[in-house]
């Protein structure tokens, strides 16, 4: 076997379909097919099971899979330590943002000013169920403190409850959830953190909220408040400069309703030089962040 191979057979792994590996790949599908059947042949075991035109990693497939994850990503972390150890200010960061979107686009701008040599691979999601190794950094939020040797804080910011002008409660100053189970939510989509965390002051208030719409695009929910669709959850600092005028925030009262933004990076990994320039210069954007809006 060789390393083309086993980068193939990990595409495949993760996509289960070897149509789209091929496209990604930018190889012709019988050749892959080949690639993956050699591979297959060396080892004397199928790594997937085959139903027509569908394939599923098994468990001998899950089972070396966990191993060329390690392989290939040894070899990606030799790279960048040679990299590092040149003293060159270069490299990739493949980076997955679950959390703060509308903040991600100026906090790279401003980074890429100051260290244009440096590229980045974005996910809003975990690429696959399998192979999530793959990755140097996440922004991601919680409702408490993720507490580990490989995370750090970076914004501690309150939830508001949010309504359009027009709505009844629009000249509230606050509200407690209790009062608003019946109102019809707009939400983001489920497995973003954002509704999880919603979610759950809901459910300790005591209600499931009626939600009208879902969208995995936090720009999309508040265009629909504007637009006096419905009400919903808007973070203070994260999504409110992004909001405008014509939508009304109110504390919540009962019960207290906050959220905090957090970066993490691989522990199974080597942390790059270019990982760790970025992640001290998120430190301090959202510090800034937060202390601007203390001020206000």
């Amino acid at each position: 076997m060789d390393l083309l191979q086993l980068k193939y057979f990990k595409t495949v792994a993760r996509l289960e379909n070897v149509t789209k590996a091929a496209n990604e790949l930018y190889i012709a599908q019988p050749a892959l097919s080949k690639n993956i059947s050699q591979l297959e042949k060396e080892l004397g075991i199928n790594l997937f099971d085959r139903n027509g035109k569908y394939i599923k990693l098994n468990e001998y497939g899950k089972l070396f899979l966990a191993k060329v994850d390690i392989a290939l990503n040894a070899l990606e972390d030799g790279k960048r330590e040679i990299t590092d150890l040149q003293g060159k200010e270069f490299g990739e960061i493949q980076l997955i943002f679950l959390a703060a979107s509308t903040i991600i686009p100026d906090l790279l701008s401003d980074f890429c000013k100051l260290h244009p040599n440096i590229r980045f691979q974005l996910f809003q999601h975990f690429p696959s169920e399998v192979g999530n190794s793959d990755f140097d950094l996440c922004i991601s939020a919680s409702h408490f403190e993720k507490q580990s040797e490989n995370s750090m804080v970076l914004l501690n910011e309150e939830v508001y409850f949010a309504v359009p002008l027009n709505h009844p409660l629009s000249n509230r100053k606050s509200v407690s959830l209790k009062e608003v189970e019946n109102e019809n939510f707009i939400s983001l989509k489920e497995g973003k953190p954002l509704r999880k965390i919603t979610d759950d002051y809901c459910k300790k208030a005591g209600f499931k909220p009626k939600i009208i719409f879902e969208s995995d695009d936090p720009a999309t929910v508040r265009q629909l408040i504007k637009a006096g669709q419905g009400v919903a959850f808007i973070p203070q600092i994260s999504w409110g400069s992004s909001v405008g005028s014509s939508i009304v925030f109110l504390h919540i009262e009962e019960p207290v309703c906050n959220r905090t933004i957090y970066i993490e990076w691989n522990e199974k990994r080597y942390l790059s030089k270019a990982s760790i320039l970025f992640r001290n210069f998120a430190m301090s954007y959202f510090k800034n962040l937060q202390d601007n809006a203390e001020k206000i």
